[in-house]
C-alpha cells in the first residue's frame, strides 16, 4: 500500500522533510523519498515541503507483502481503571492456539500510566513470550492519538503477522487507527478465528444482521488486525515454567504527547454489563405479555434480564441487553430462556453458557437442542412458581 507520492522533478533535495519528520519515517531511496512502516500519515512532511514534491496517495499495491518478514501474534493488553481487562486473557488463549498451528510466539503490548510495568508482569505466566510495556504519565487516561503512536511504534519494530485487540469501546476506537497507519485491513467484532498454513488469518464475524457468518482474509498485506468479542474465546491457562520477559520501552515526551487535554475526570456509577453477569434470564417473544414477571425472576436470582433480537426491536429492551450475533455474546454460569424459540442468531451468542434452562410450550423448539434442562410448559405458570420457591428459600435462610 503506497501512501506517499514523491515527485522527483519538483524536489530540490533540501532534506527538510527528512529533518522535520517526527517519527523518522522518511529516508532517501534510489528513486527519491520513501516512507517506511513508522509513517503515521501526520502530514508534517507535506506541510514543510515548499516545492510541493510530496503528497498523499492511498492506493493498493499489486504486489503482495513478504509474509516471511512478519511473524508472531501481538495482543493489545487493555487496562481498565488500573487493571488488565479480562478480554486480554481470552485473546492470549486464542493467540496461543493459533500460534501453535504455524509456529508463532505470542507477544503483548501494554500502554498506560503508573503501574503499567507492574501489570505487564502479570501476563508472563500465561505463556506470553515478551510483553512490551510503555509506561508514562502522559498515558494516564485513554487518549487515542498517543496510544496509537505507542502501539504503532511496537508494531513497526516487532513486525507481527497478526494483531488482536478486544472489541471493547476502547478497542473499537484504537484498531481502525492502527490499521490505517499500516495501510492494511481490519476485521471487527470477530467471533471465531483460524489460521492457514501460509499464515493468513481466517476471521469469522456475523454479517447482514447476523443472518450469515462471513469469513474474511487479509491475504496481500501485513499485519492482520482483528477485534475480538469479549466472552467468545476460552481464557488462557497458566503455563509451567514460563520463560517470557517484560521489555520496558523508553517513552519520549513526544510519543506520550496528546492533542487531547483532560480537564476533569468524573467517575460514573458503572452498571455491570450482561457479558459480565453470572446469571441471565432471557425474555423471548413468548414472554412479551409479562416482561416484568421475567425481570422479577432475574432480580431474585441476582442477575440481569436480557432479550432476543425481536424483543429488542419491539422496544422491550436495548442493544446493550440483546443477546445474539447482532447483539452481545455472553458466557454466564446460568442462563434461563423464557419463551425463546432458539434461532441460530440467538444461540450463537449464548451457547457457551455453563448451564442452560429453557422454558417453552413447543416441544420442538430449537432451544431444547442446546439446553441442559428442558421445561415444556407455559412460562406464565412456571416462572411465578420459580419466583415463589426462590423467595421461600430466602425466607428460610433469614
Amino acid at each position: 500500500m503506497a501512501t506517499l507520492r514523491f515527485d522527483a522533478q519538483k524536489c530540490n533535495l533540501c532534506g527538510l522533510c527528512l529533518e522535520k519528520c517526527p517519527f523518522n519515517a522518511l529516508e532517501m531511496g534510489e528513486k527519491g523519498i520513501i516512507e517506511n512502516e513508522k509513517c503515521r500519515m501526520c502530514g508534517v512532511c507535506i506541510k514543510v515541503c515548499a516545492q510541493k514534491a510530496l503528497s498523499f496517495e492511498q492506493k493498493a499495491s499489486k504486489a503482495e507483502v513478504d509474509k516471511n518478514k512478519w511473524k508472531g501474534i501481538l495482543i493489545y493488553a487493555e487496562q481498565e481503571e488500573g487493571e488488565i481487562h479480562p478480554v486480554v486473557y481470552e485473546l492470549i488463549g486464542e493467540a496461543r492456539r493459533l500460534g501453535e498451528k504455524v509456529g508463532y510466539d505470542v507477544y503483548a503490548v501494554i500502554v498506560g500510566g503508573k503501574g503499567t510495568n507492574k501489570n505487564a508482569k502479570k501476563l508472563i505466566p500465561y505463556g506470553v513470550k515478551k510483553v512490551f510495556s510503555y509506561e508514562h504519565t502522559g498515558f494516564d487516561g485513554f487518549k487515542t492519538d498517543c496510544y496509537t503512536d505507542a502501539i504503532s511504534d511496537c508494531i513497526a519494530s516487532l513486525k507481527p503477522s497478526v494483531v488482536l485487540i478486544g472489541a471493547t469501546a476502547l478497542g473499537r476506537s484504537l484498531a481502525p487507527r492502527l490499521s490505517v497507519r499500516f495501510h492494511t485491513g481490519l476485521t471487527a467484532d470477530c467471533t471465531k478465528l483460524d489460521i492457514k498454513p501460509n499464515t493468513d488469518l481466517v476471521q469469522v464475524r456475523p454479517a447482514f444482521g447476523g443472518n450469515i457468518m462471513a469469513q474474511i482474509l487479509i491475504s496481500r498485506s501485513r499485519p492482520q488486525f482483528s477485534t475480538v468479542r469479549y466472552k467468545v474465546m476460552d481464557k488462557a491457562k497458566k503455563v509451567e515454567n514460563p520463560d517470557g520477559e517484560v521489555v520496558i520501552v523508553p517513552v519520549t515526551d513526544d510519543m506520550a504527547h496528546s492533542a487531547v487535554k483532560v480537564l476533569n475526570i468524573e467517575h460514573i456509577n458503572r452498571t455491570k454489563s450482561i457479558e459480565e453477569e453470572d446469571v441471565l434470564v432471557v425474555a423471548g417473544r413468548g414472554a412479551k405479555n409479562d416482561v416484568e414477571m421475567v425481570r422479577e425472576l432475574a432480580t431474585e436470582l441476582g442477575g440481569q434480564l436480557a432479550f432476543t433480537r425481536p424483543m429488542a426491536e419491539s422496544g422491550f429492551g436495548d442493544n446493550a441487553h440483546q443477546i445474539g450475533l447482532s447483539g452481545r455474546t455472553v458466557k454466564p454460569k446460568l442462563i434461563i430462556t423464557c419463551g425463546v424459540s432458539g434461532a441460530i442468531q440467538f444461540t450463537a451468542g449464548m451457547n457457551a453458557a455453563e448451564c442452560i434452562i429453557a422454558i417453552n410450550t413447543d416441544p420442538e423448539a430449537l432451544i431444547f437442542n442446546i439446553a441442559n434442562y428442558c421445561i415444556v410448559d407455559d412460562l406464565y405458570k412456571v416462572v411465578p412458581n420459580l419466583i415463589k420457591k426462590i423467595k421461600d428459600a430466602k425466607n428460610m435462610e433469614d
